[in-house]
């Protein structure tokens, strides 16, 4: 780190080292003089980073005592950010960074060194939910995930292999899961109806958002939200005041969402969102400026439709039922390249007109019994999960004539799995949860993609996989806590990675002995929380975690676009890669003050050489210091994130050291400041100023996972006014 990095990190290591010392102090008093408890501070609206409630199975729990590394970016929180992209909400999550590039259309994520857009499959070894949905989505030069970060008001982290459980196997990197809004966050207590006009501006780019939201509550059983956000920005400059060719972009997005009740305390809820962009003349590659791949016209549709319905039973043990029906459709029509006059079958489709989609119907049904004695209670949560997805893949000759899809060939996936995760809790003490996932899977090829072996269609190919766990969180008091955890899970490899031929096989042929990705994790912990350290009310967390994950039969591509070499399958096992690590968290919240921070450091190796794996990001330190004025309804703050130098001296550079390199970038530290005012008396309630500025220093930068610059200077102000009836 340099040298504004290594005094801020010992100044936060000292107030990391004095909060510990406060909550230390305030244990050894009295605690019935200290009676605050995470659920007074939920109530008093005194809620840090760690008191955040985790949306699970069993025990309703928060994150400081989640025996797994997990943090929750609530609204206020995205609020203040001030997002463009869904890069912008994640950016100061420990262990999560953004691959790719900050376009809209190039963004994908990485967690503990999982996931980089070289990999077409790294999207599924981070599983990304949306309302319980999954989403998948992957193609040359594209990012995975394609939506708006205004439409949602939640976003859980779960890091690590142990989420395998109930979210499916293969999350060798974790989960992400966001949740979006529904009409009763608009409508006030007594109304019932509301309505919002919201509008932001972002002055690098001149980027723009209007959005309004109509919520309304028809009676107690019915209440229905409308939402819909346009968005638009030119091409923004870095630090240097460089433009980054191919930014700009324009999107609409909405949400409408329904939410019934049914009898005494079902809820049925059904959704549908969309989003939208269609823009000419933009850059064919998203995930880095490469200019030789010129220009193409692109209208890409992201689309979810949910049904669900859920039922607590409360008066029956024996129910907890939630059952979801859903469906999801990322289709990219592209027209119009400049590089359109080449256009050929193989790898070298993608500069053809085309049409791209992916299709999924998914069936989710659980239940969790429960039953307690004196001083225990046990939760046992069991269901299935179904997923068919169809990829859909059609290019046309520069005469209109249709030919098929080798590079990202079409074909199905089918996966059906079975779940259950008992979860024990003994004195309010000892939690043990132990878990099993097992996991059918189907990959089926179109006609088109042929076995080099026997001259005929491909094979369909099916597996099964295995995701055990046990977790373990201990509580000696209040202040102090520990937990552990061992996870393993399994991978299936994707379509592309098994049915993609590049060139008619010239270069690279169908890789059908591909074995699925097999990880073993090991984590521990412990967490410290502290009340009434300063003053009456307040609180702190720490929370430390140590994992090791050992991936064996890692898939990769083999660098296939070699000229002059044997054609051969396109993509390979390697045997080995382990990555490791711990982050730290901490939280401080009280009348007048709020802090967190976070540190992650992260290794990753390939086992059998010793050289660093590439997809692994430098350590990280974020950290928040803000202010509070109750009375006059203002929150303020500084905003920090310090990197240091990529783990492979080889790689620390400001132009890469290799011709065509995207894995280089040197240290660096990027400051931000906001404020928001939210009055809620007076004339004035109802509306909501936010206000920032974004790398206020103009650091011109790189983040060592996307292959553009980062965004100079950036002035942004959100101005929002809701009424309600």
């Amino acid at each position: 780190m340099g040298l504004v990095a290594r005094k801020t990190a010992v100044l936060l290591g000292g107030a990391a080292m004095a909060m510990v010392a406060g909550i230390m102090q305030a244990s050894a008093q009295d605690t019935a003089t200290h009676p605050q408890t995470t659920a007074q501070a939920q109530k008093q609206g005194r809620v840090t980073l760690l008191q955040r409630l985790v949306v699970g199975a069993g025990v309703e729990k928060v994150a400081i005592d989640t025996p797994q590394s997990v943090t929750v970016v609530d609204q206020e929180e995205i609020d203040i950010l001030q997002p463009q992209s869904i890069g912008d909400v994640l950016r100061s999550v420990p262990g999560v960074n953004v691959t790719g590039s900050d376009r809209v259309l190039g963004q994908s994520f990485n967690i503990r060194g999982v996931g980089a857009p070289e990999n077409s499959g790294d999207a599924g070894r981070i599983i990304v939910n949306v309302d319980g949905v999954q989403k998948f989505y992957e193609q040359y030069r594209l990012g995975s995930f394609f939506s708006d970060p205004e439409l949602y008001k939640r976003v859980e982290v779960l890091r690590g292999p142990a989420s395998s459980t109930l979210y499916g196997s293969g999350a060798l990197g974790g989960v992400i899961n966001f949740e979006t809004k529904d009409a009763s966050d608009f409508i006030a207590d007594g109304q019932s109806g509301a309505l919002r006009m919201k509008s932001s501006y972002s002055s690098n780019g001149d980027g723009w958002l209007f959005s309004p939201v109509l919520a309304h509550r028809f009676n107690e059983a019915a209440e229905l939200l409308v939402a819909g956000n346009y968005r638009f920005a030119d091409p923004y400059k870095d630090g240097a005041g460089n433009e980054i060719i191919g930014s700009n972009f324009k999107a609409w997005s909405g949400l409408v969402k329904g939410t019934f009740n049914v009898g005494d305390e079902g809820t049925l809820r059904a959704s549908y969102q969309r989003w939208d962009s269609d823009l000419d003349r933009q850059q064919l590659s998203q995930t880095s400026t490469a200019a030789f791949f010129g220009l193409i016209d692109r209208h890409v549709v992201d689309q979810t439709a949910i049904v669900s319905y859920e039922n607590p039973f409360s008066d029956n043990d024996m129910l907890d039922v939630k059952v979801s029906a859903s469906y999801s459709d990322t289709s990219n029509s592209q027209r119009n390249a400049d590089l359109r006059p080449a256009c050929s079958p193989g790898s070298f489709a993608v500069v053809c007109d085309s049409d791209y989609a992916y299709r999924t119907w998914q069936l989710n049904a659980q239940n969790t019994i429960a039953w307690s004695g004196g001083n225990w209670e046990n939760h046992l949560t069991f269901g299935s999960q179904t997923t068919f997805q169809t990829r859909e893949a059609q290019s046309f000759f520069n005469n209109g004539t249709a030919f098929p899809v080798t590079f990202h060939p079409e074909g199905t996936d089918f996966k059906t799995g079975i779940f259950v995760q008992n979860e024990f809790v003994w004195d309010e003490k000892l939690t043990l949860i132990p878990g099993v996932r097992l996991d059918w899977h189907s990959l089926s090829p179109d006609g088109n993609v042929i076995d080099p072996g026997t001259g005929l269609t491909a094979s369909d190919t099916n597996d099964t996989a295995i995701s055990p766990k046990i977790a373990a969180h201990y509580r000696f008091n209040d202040t102090l806590a520990v937990f552990g955890s061992i996870a393993h899970t399994e991978r299936f490899p994707t379509i592309d990675e098994v049915f993609s031929t590049a060139s008619s096989s010239a270069i690279f042929y169908p890789s059908l002995g591909l074995r699925k990705e097999r990880s073993n994790n090991f984590e521990a912990g412990f967490a410290l929380s502290g009340y009434d350290m300063l003053q009456g009310g307040d609180s702190g967390q720490v929370k430390v975690t140590g994992f090791y994950n050992d991936v064996t039969d890692l898939i990769i591509l083999d660098s296939p676009f070699t000229p002059g070499l044997n054609p051969r399958p396109g993509f390979r096992n390697v045997d080995e890669a382990e990555i490791y690590g711990f982050e730290v968290e901490a939280a401080y919240e009280a009348d007048y003050v709020f802090a967190n921070a976070s540190y992650s450091h992260v290794v990753g190796k390939d086992k059998s050489d010793g050289s660093y794996l590439t997809s692994v990001a430098p350590h990280a330190l974020a950290f928040t210091i803000g202010g509070k004025i109750p009375q006059h309804d203002l929150r303020f703050g500084w905003r920090s994130r310090i990197i240091s130098n990529p783990q492979d001296p080889a790689l620390v550079s400001d132009t890469p050291p290799v011709p065509n390199t995207t894995r280089y970038a040197k240290a660096f530290d990027v400051h931000d400041v906001f404020a928001t005012w939210k009055p809620q008396d007076n004339q004035f309630a109802g509306w909501e100023v936010t206000g920032g500025i974004d790398n206020i220093f103009n650091q011109d930068y790189k983040e060592f996972l996307n292959n553009d610059r980062a965004m100079g200077r950036t002035f942004k102000v959100s101005l929002s006014k809701q009424i309600g009836w």
